[in-house]
């Protein structure tokens, strides 16, 4: 019998190509791995949230390990981490159900993507912050106006990679908020699930929106097109961070989605 775990980790993608282990490049999902192996040689691969893409830095991926020694949960975290690198942390260890699916069972995530604005970039935010090297400011009003039109369930085709393996281009966006900051300006979205590189496109495009190259009354219909190349730029990685996913209440490992369960979006 095996002991279910649920991991909530943290990590500065800057030098790892993703959460999905790979064959020869560096991931967290496969660090995460050799140290549960340390621990438990048998142990199995430890199971996800979401991928978040190469250089995207999280602050709550959730994952699931599954160990056969019967772990005080504080003493896991504490082994692990004495086995991870620097960059990669795990923040919280909580006792599961074997049932318990983290990508299946999340009903809601929060991203944030991060914005400098100005002549240079500050040293200690250069690495999670997409400096855009402005002496204007962005127009947010127009931007905040934008977003409003992509607020819902939708077909998101428009702000998809073009390898994108969803089935389904629908998902639901709960809000998009624009957040002021010393350094710039901070985009948030909350929705039940995205599309690869959605977010970053997204974000991409109320740069773009707020600089005044795409039209506030263009953003309805950029997202009907369902046309990616009528959608602004991809955002850089550095700028992303997974930084809340809401479960099932039913496995208590937060409060409530504020947006109810429902009918549940895959990533």
């Amino acid at each position: 019998m095996r002991h279910s775990f649920y991991l909530r980790l943290a990590y500065d993608g800057t030098n790892y190509h993703g959460w999905q282990i790979q064959t020869s490049l560096p991931t967290v999902q496969g660090e995460l791995w050799r140290a549960l192996r340390v621990l438990d040689a048998e142990a199995p691969m430890p199971q996800g949230t979401g991928r978040t893409d190469s250089g995207v830095h999280a602050e709550a991926q959730g994952t699931v390990a599954k160990v056969e020694r019967e772990w005080d949960p504080y003493r896991l975290l504490a082994a692990l981490n004495a086995h991870l690198p620097p960059a990669i942390r795990v923040m919280e260890a909580v006792p599961v159900p074997e049932a318990f699916y983290p990508r299946r069972h999340a009903v809601a995530k929060r991203y944030r993507y991060r914005l400098g604005m100005g002549p240079t970039a500050h040293p200690l935010e250069r690495a999670i912050r997409w400096q855009l090297f402005r002496k204007e400011p962005l127009d947010q009003e127009a931007m905040a106006a934008a977003a409003a039109a992509w607020i819902g369930t939708h077909d998101y085709s428009a702000f998809r990679h073009q390898e994108c393996e969803a089935e389904d281009p629908v998902r639901t966006i709960h809000a998009i908020r624009l957040e002021p900051h010393r350094l710039g300006l901070d985009l948030v979205f909350e929705g039940s699930a995205f599309l690869m590189h959605q977010v970053r496109i997204m974000s991409g495009s109320l740069v773009q929106v707020g600089k005044g190259k795409i039209l506030v009354a263009d953003a309805p219909r950029i997202l009907a097109n369902r046309d990616r190349t009528q959608a602004g730029e991809t955002a850089p990685a550095h700028g992303l961070c997974m930084e809340k996913v809401w479960y099932e209440a039913r496995w208590g490992l937060n409060e409530p989605s504020p947006w109810g369960e429902g009918k549940l979006d895959r990533e």
